[in-house]
């Protein structure tokens, strides 16, 4: 299976129609036609429904194209990092994160690389721990932000001095007898189990949900009260729903990881060892 194929793949599922896909590719549509067909020979499944004025993605296809995206991808990311040299530093940094307030210190830090090396770019994937994970196993993402708890074992790290505070979205303050949204990470969950103690049997929680930004619309509709770190709805419209501090305190911490032994890019080497350098000098400077 050629990477062009998949690209060209890739060109006709985006745009649902295989002459469009041909002209933005610059081929002709009876060879991208042709192309499909013995892509789809080849993998022994139909990839495409063809109707009349557009064609869309089989089941099969749409696995394909899950796959098509993260090789394609990695094949990107993989020769710019092979074409990067010492002397010109103009590559790409790659992280995965949660919504979280230590992304703030992310900031910071881009910044100030980008004052030593203003040709590199910079490649932010905000999601769950789930999704972050997967990433940076792929080898899609160089380094992952990630909230504790957390199996870091496979991982180089440095601690983040930012604390993370567990909060409740809510448009009232009292939870017991109400119903709840926790997030979707078991370990998470346990956390705040621990917290409720005793009275943890006389809550309920009918809803999990993965990001704070869904769960505050489940919340502004009526569906329960969300747990959510702080720093995760920093433009929170307090007009439609509040957010609580828990009391007594729940906080967390954050770890700025990549994987031990992986063999990096001369960008992403240099970006490490700056990081290193400028998380020390900001936990000191917030202590």
């Amino acid at each position: 299976m050629e990477l062009r194929i998949l690209r060209y793949f890739l060109a006709v599922a985006r745009e649902e129609n295989i002459t469009k896909a041909a002209e933005l590719l610059h081929i002709t549509q009876p060879t991208l036609s042709r192309q499909l067909a013995q892509l789809e020979e080849d993998v022994g499944v139909t990839l495409f429904s063809r109707g009349a004025r557009k064609v869309t993605l089989t089941d099969e296809g749409m696995l394909l194209r899950r796959r098509a995206e993260e090789i394609v991808d990695l094949a990107d990311k993989t020769e710019k990092e092979l074409t990067e040299r010492d002397e010109l530093i103009n590559g790409v940094v790659s992280v995965g994160c949660g919504e979280l307030a230590s992304v703030q210190v992310i900031a910071e830090m881009f910044r100030a690389f980008k004052e030593k090396y203003p040709a590199v770019t910079y490649e932010l994937y905000a999601g769950n721990a789930d999704y972050t994970n997967e990433r940076i196993e792929k080898g899609l993402s160089d380094i992952a932000l990630f909230l504790e708890p957390v199996d870091i074992d496979r991982y180089d790290f440095i601690r983040l001095g930012v604390k993370e505070r567990w909060a409740v979205l809510l448009p009232a303050a009292d939870l017991v007898g109400k119903e709840l949204l926790f997030p979707a990470r078991l370990k998470v969950q346990n956390e705040l189990v621990s917290w409720f103690g005793d009275y943890f049997p006389q809550v309920m929680v009918p809803y999990t949900c993965n990001m704070s930004t869904n769960a505050s619309i489940m919340v502004r509709n009526g569906l329960g009260y969300a747990f959510h770190i702080e720093g995760s709805r920093p433009f929170l419209d307090r007009s439609q729903v509040c957010s609580l501090p828990l009391y007594p305190e729940l906080a967390a911490t954050t770890v700025l990881a990549w994987k031990k032994r992986q063999p990096f890019s001369v960008t992403t080497t240099k970006f490490i060892e700056f990081a290193k350098n400028f998380v020390k000098t900001y936990n000191n400077r917030e202590q």
